[in-house]
């Protein structure tokens, strides 16, 4: 892939006066805060999504269309006020024609801090909404009927490359706040390299007497989870979801197994009618992503972007945690500087001999 590639997918999604592109933004108030207004125009009622014990019946006006409420017809703008008594990582969505709207990307954040803050202080609070798309190549609308093999796969609306990175810098604490409001998959998010705690799911805080240290949580389908961590290690920590699907970017489905395929005699008689042709898969599907083939518009086909050693075939729900010295100084999009001796090289031969390693 070169350097100039457009590595964006543009998707034609639903979104409302205070969401940004294709999924909604992060809402953020205060704990105790009195006839909060949240406005929705054009035919969306949108919810805050938290555990009943968390509500507390301070979100009378925001009712669920149908049977608590109307939805919000076309063109018009509704409010909605409520008491910010309870403090959390909640979320909103539609509750009007869920499967098309949440399926296009009318979701969202809603964060509500403490008046009083809690624990330790933390220096960096990150939000990373998931969500999971069906989107066929070349196509701008998801598909909202998919209940499976969804091919696009995105933090805060975007896959990598294109997902921000998150700074951090060495002893700092960090938060770290996972959203999933994507239609039908748990995402069990992954950090290399650093662990950290669970402090707080959108039911309540966890007790610290409760919390345990982690590499991996699981975000189940309608649920957000808190994380923290003071990383000590400099370094560019991948962050992702580890269903492996889940870090690829339309990933094409339905196709013969080719690993371990001999198809030399077959390349000999498909280069008789096109001389261009080529078999791929035999050895697996790594380097793909670095081929440059034609695709159709509006595509991206098994890409990943490039690293500071080779290039980097994850895509899809994947993000890098940079934690450096000096982060206020640090370039965010500048890979890390590894110490020498840092990085795996190729074996000396002398040295495997020693080891008693046969070459």
């Amino acid at each position: 892939m070169s350097e100039k590639r457009d590595t964006t997918i543009r998707v034609e999604g639903m979104t409302c006066a205070s969401c940004v592109r294709h999924v909604g933004a992060a809402l953020r108030e205060v704990e105790g805060v009195e006839h909060a207004e949240v406005r929705r125009r054009d035919g969306v009622a949108i919810v805050r999504h938290a555990a009943q014990s968390s509500l507390d019946r301070m979100i009378e006006a925001l009712r669920e269309a149908g049977y608590e409420g109307a939805p919000i017809p076309p063109g018009q703008t509704w409010v909605y006020e409520l008491d910010l008594r309870h403090a959390g990582t909640f979320m909103y969505h539609s509750h009007y024609d869920e499967m098309t709207q949440i399926a296009l990307g009318m979701v969202g954040m809603f964060i509500v801090h403490p008046r009083r803050p809690r624990g330790p202080r933390v220096d960096r609070d990150y939000v990373l909404m998931s969500h999971e798309w069906r989107l066929e190549v070349g196509a701008r609308r998801p598909d909202p009927n998919a209940m499976s093999d969804f091919n696009v796969l995105t933090f805060n609306g975007k896959s990598f490359p294109a997902t921000e990175p998150l700074m951090a810098g060495t002893g700092e604490r960090i938060r770290i706040r996972l959203g999933n409001l994507g239609p039908m998959d748990h995402h069990p998010i992954h950090i290399h390299g650093l662990n950290f705690v669970t402090t707080a799911t959108d039911g309540g805080y966890v007790p610290e007497s409760a919390q345990y240290p982690e590499t991996t949580v699981l975000v189940p389908v309608g649920s957000t989870r808190v994380i923290e961590m003071v990383p000590t290690e400099p370094g560019d920590w991948a962050m992702h979801c580890h269903m492996t699907h889940h870090v690829m970017t339309q990933m094409g489905h339905g196709i013969p197994n080719m690993v371990g395929a001999d198809t030399r005699r077959l390349d000999r008689r498909m280069a008789r009618v096109a001389p261009d042709y080529m078999s791929m898969g035999q050895t697996g599907m790594g380097g793909m992503g670095e081929m440059e083939m034609p695709t159709p518009p509006n595509s991206l086909p098994m890409r990943g972007g490039r690293g500071p050693f080779s290039y980097i075939d994850m895509g899809g729900m994947f993000t890098v945690l940079k934690v450096r010295d000096d982060p206020e100084r640090a370039d965010p999009r500048g890979w890390f500087s590894h110490p020498a001796g840092g990085v795996a090289a190729p074996a000396d031969a002398a040295r495997m001999r020693a080891d008693g390693v046969e070459a």
